[in-house]
Formats: C-alpha cells, structure tokens, sequence
C-alpha cells in the first residue's frame, strides 16, 4: 500500500514541476545563430537624375588650318607662285585639360540580372589648345629681284561645352551595375586662326648697278613692302630700312560639331534611390574646319532614381 501511495505521490510531483523546467529551457541552440532577414533587393529600373565632376583632356589637332588664308591673300604674286607660301606654316596638335562638371539624367529597364537604358548628360570643359609656328625665307630671283616672307601663325581650338544621348547596357550584381555606353556627341567649339606676315623686295640688280654708276646715272631701286626704303642702303635692320608692319589674316567662329561617344562606368546603389558613379568617357568630333578634338574625362557622380 505504502508503495502505490509513493507512486501516486512522485506521479503527481514530476507532472508539476515538469512544466516549470520546459518554461525555463532555452531552445536558441536548437534554433541555430540568431536570424537575419535576407538584404533588399536593388531594383535598378527607374528614371534618375544626378550632377558629376571630374578632370577632362582633349587633344585638339589642326589641318592645312593656314593654307587656304595665306593662298587666298598672296595666289597672284611671286610668293606663292614660287616660294610656295601657303605651304610654309605648319602646326602641332596640342592639348588642354582641367576641371570639369555637368549633369545627366536618364531611364533604367532592369529583365533579371541585364539593364539597359538611356542617358543624356552635359558637361561644362571650356579650355584652349593653342599650336603656333613661324617660318621666315628669301631668295634671289632670276630676274635679279630680292624678295622675302616672313609668316607668324597662330591657331586655337576652345571646347566650351558638350553633351551627349547615349544608350546603356549593364549587369546588376546585387548594390552594384557595372555598364558599358554608347552614342552620339554634339559640342561648341571656338576656333581662331591667326596668320601675321610680312612679304617684300627691291631689285637687286638695280642697286649694283648703282653702286659703280655715277650720280647722274643712278637709276631708282624699285621696291615693295616697305615702310622706309634706303635707295643706298637696302638691308632691312640697318636704321635706314625697315620692312612695313605685318599684315594679319584672322578667321574666328563658333562652330556647332558633332561626333561619337563611348564609355564605360560602375555605379552602386547606396540605398535604393540615391546612386553613386565612376565613369570613363571618350568623345572624337568630326573634323571642323580643319580642327579636330578627341576628349577624356575621367569623373564620379550621384544620382538620385524614383
């Protein structure tokens, strides 16, 4: 009897206290690391606005830019028909490059992991490349004239501003959209060309003559270009002569050009509406009355997209 009564006791005992221990027993080690909800994904589709800076150098290169002025002033006289005039100058490409900035703005379509777009944008450069050269020569002629030119040229190319509309293509790897670009470029440009020259002679085979002919046989040394000639001193430098000031031939304009862009950058989401960049972008316009420019610019860039 004793027995079944010490039974019912610690029956009755272990059924009490039983749920007091379950209510006490930490289940986190069965459950693992404490859960951590997986991160949002960043959907890249949108419109989206943003400003960039960054450092641009372009190569301005320059063709024939002098020989049309020249030909144009001198075609009917001895200093192009013989010494070539036109031909004489010659330029260098040159480069300039600094601080630059703008804005673009564009529309995202994300298909899984592949978005494409489109993007138009707008950069402030305004620098000049300039390339000048100077060439200087005479001759004696066959018919005993003594003629020289002188030519002193100049020539600028200023880039104020650009843009371009170009499409996109990128892979989306979870906060980050590698992307390459491409499209077309439109520009303003100020070109200066400058020629300053100087082209004159006397006959030669006059002034020898005079100097063994007696003073009522000396004949008048025919001359051109001059701005005070000496009948018996010719040399230009010698106080008595000096050659008349350079006459200048300038062609200035605004041009409109257009070209092609190309690109490559990787953006990465900060959050799901504010973007950050770094872009890689090459612009070549088309030639422009025989001045030409490619252009780099290396920037980085923030976005905002809805």
């Amino acid at each position: 009897m004793r027995t079944v009564t010490f039974a019912v006791l610690a029956g009755l005992s272990l059924s009490t206290v039983a749920p007091a221990w379950a209510a006490d027993l930490d289940y986190g080690v069965l459950r693992g690391p404490e859960y951590e909800p997986a991160a949002p994904v960043v959907d890249w589709s949108g419109l989206y606005f943003g400003a960039h800076a960054g450092y641009t150098s372009a190569s301005n290169g320059f063709r024939n830019v002098y020989q049309e002025m020249i030909s144009d002033a001198l075609h009917d006289t001895t200093a192009e028909t013989i010494f070539n005039a036109s031909t004489l100058l010659r330029t260098q490409s040159a480069r300039a490059g600094g601080t630059s900035f703008g804005g673009f703005a564009g529309v995202n379509y994300q298909f899984d992991e592949t978005v494409l777009g489109l993007e138009v944008d707008y950069t402030s450069f305004g620098k000049v490349g300039i390339s000048s050269d100077s060439r200087s020569i005479f001759r004696l002629l066959d018919s005993g004239d003594y003629q020289a030119v002188s030519f002193r040229g100049k020539s600028s190319t200023q880039i104020d501003d650009f843009g371009t509309i170009r499409a996109r293509a990128g892979y989306a790897l979870g906060n980050f959209l590698p992307y390459v670009t491409g499209g077309l470029a439109i520009g303003r440009a100020l070109i200066t060309d400058r020629v300053d020259y100087q082209y004159y002679g006397y006959s030669q085979t006059t002034y020898i003559s005079n100097l063994t002919a007696l003073a009522g046989q000396k004949a008048n040394v025919s001359n051109f270009g001059y701005a005070r000639f000496s009948q018996t001193n010719p040399t230009i430098g010698t106080g008595e002569t000096v050659a008349a000031d350079r006459v200048p031939l300038i062609r200035a304009k605004t041009k409109v050009v257009g070209g092609i862009a190309l690109g490559a950058g990787l953006e990465f989401a900060l959050t799901q509406n504010i973007v950050l960049r770094g872009e890689y972008q090459y612009v070549l316009f088309n030639d422009f009355d025989g001045h030409k420019a490619n252009i780099n610019t290396v920037r980085g860039g923030a976005a905002v997209k809805f």
